[in-house]
């Protein structure tokens, strides 16, 4: 009795194995679940930096920029691996099997050319299959359509290049300005010379205390010169020289004039009460020139009375209270208040990857609208029992009873 012999498997080689390697990995990263979780994923991220005191320094770190990279990858790989087999499914259309969502209707026999007839009328491109003794009839409706969902993988890929621009090479800058002052749209830099100055803040508010009106009045400037003058509202920020300008938020301001008791002059501006204690705007003016600091205080905002103290080295040296036009001497100066007045805090941001995110935007819509409301239909007709098998198939979230009563109603007529 002699042995059976094995016969000796060899080994694939290298360059046949990468290849299929390569195929798996391209199915894998192209998977709807894998993409669907990176997405997922990424979303976390994006509102853990919105929630957390730090969390915009999770967007510009390394990681967050290979999840990016992540989601890129599983979007153009969905897309090579669709790409043929949508190609060939639209330009010849494929058999339709039976299971759940498939549509059958039992028919009396019709000749080939008669079933491509009606099903061109309804607007199917269609092929007829034909081996031996047996035959078939297959058709496709919008099968172009499909290339709106692989559409919609590459918007999302326009979506994070455009996210991944304005990160890389965008800007953002907080200034507050009282009227009269001005900034620079972005941190200083050679040749840079766009800026805002502010003109007036104007506020309205309603009996419940909310507001009815933000307007706030600015002029742009260009290498110090005026080039344009706007009101800016809630919603409605300025565009200048690729930067948009936001006002943020604002607070109430007083203009002082101090003098020394001779009537030397130590102060004639604004002062802004950009800080808050037991709900109450404060703020506070250095004068070293006499060694005192005057506190401040919107002590009455129905009668716009301000609250004023005068600190030395030795602690609080006197208190009083001023309306608009009123003069007093406290401790070694005398103050006037002038007016109440407002401050501004801006936002600037320049953002070169918005429109490529919202190009990103409306062709993930657009793709996505094709996809739902012009979804692919699919039909096979076929002998069976002696008449006609008709299998009619469409998406998942497609009802195709109409159209199911429409093309049996006109084979029915054709027989």
């Amino acid at each position: 009795m002699t042995r059976p012999r094995v016969a000796a498997v060899r080994p694939m080689p290298l360059g046949d194995r990468l290849p299929r390697l390569a195929e798996r990995g391209l199915r894998w990263a192209g998977d709807a679940r894998v993409g669907l979780g990176l997405i997922m994923v990424a979303g976390v991220a994006n509102a853990a930096a919105a929630a957390l005191p730090n969390g915009p320094t999770l967007l510009e770190s390394w990681p967050y920029a290979v999840l990016l990279g992540l989601v890129v990858l599983s979007a153009a790989a969905a897309v090579a691996v669709r790409s043929p087999t949508v190609w060939r499914e639209w330009r010849a259309p494929t058999p339709v099997q039976g299971g759940p969502g498939a549509h059958r209707v039992a028919l009396a026999m019709v000749q080939p050319d008669a079933i491509e007839r009606v099903l061109r009328a309804h607007g199917y491109r269609t092929r007829h299959e034909a081996h031996r003794s047996r035959w078939a009839v297959h058709g496709v409706r919008r099968g172009w359509t499909r290339y709106a969902g692989l559409a919609s993988h590459l918007a999302l890929v326009v979506i994070v290049v455009g996210a991944a621009i304005g990160a890389a090479f965008g800007s953002e800058t907080v200034f507050s300005l009282l009227r009269g002052e001005q900034a620079l749209l972005d941190a200083p830099r050679p040749g840079f010379a766009s800026a805002v100055r502010l003109e007036g803040f104007d506020a309205e508010f309603g009996r419940d205390g909310r507001p009815r009106r933000l307007d706030t009045t600015v002029t742009f400037l260009r290498d110090g010169e005026a080039v344009d003058r706007r009101v800016l509202r809630v919603n409605q920020p300025g565009d200048f020289d690729g930067y948009l300008v936001h006002p943020w938020t604002y607070g109430p301001a007083v203009r002082l004039r101090v003098a020394t008791l001779g009537g030397s002059p130590l102060l004639d501006a604004a002062v802004p009460l950009d800080g808050e204690q037991s709900g109450v705007p404060v703020g506070s003016a250095e004068l070293p020139t006499v060694g005192v600091t005057l506190g401040l205080a919107l002590a009455d905002a129905d009668r716009n009375e301000l609250g004023l103290s005068v600190i030395g080295s030795d602690g609080l040296l006197d208190t009083a209270r001023l309306v608009p036009g009123d003069r007093v001497r406290i401790g070694p100066v005398e103050v006037e208040l002038a007016s109440f007045d407002a401050w501004v805090t801006f936002m600037s941001r320049r953002d070169p990857g918005l429109l490529v995110l919202f190009a990103g935007a409306a062709a993930l819509s657009a793709a996505l609208a094709v996809a739902f409301w012009l979804p692919r239909r699919r039909v096979t007709v076929r002998p069976a029992r002696g008449g006609l098998e008709l299998v009619l198939r469409g998406e998942r979230f497609d009802r195709v009873d109409e159209e199911l009563a429409a093309l049996a109603g006109g084979l029915r007529a054709s027989a």
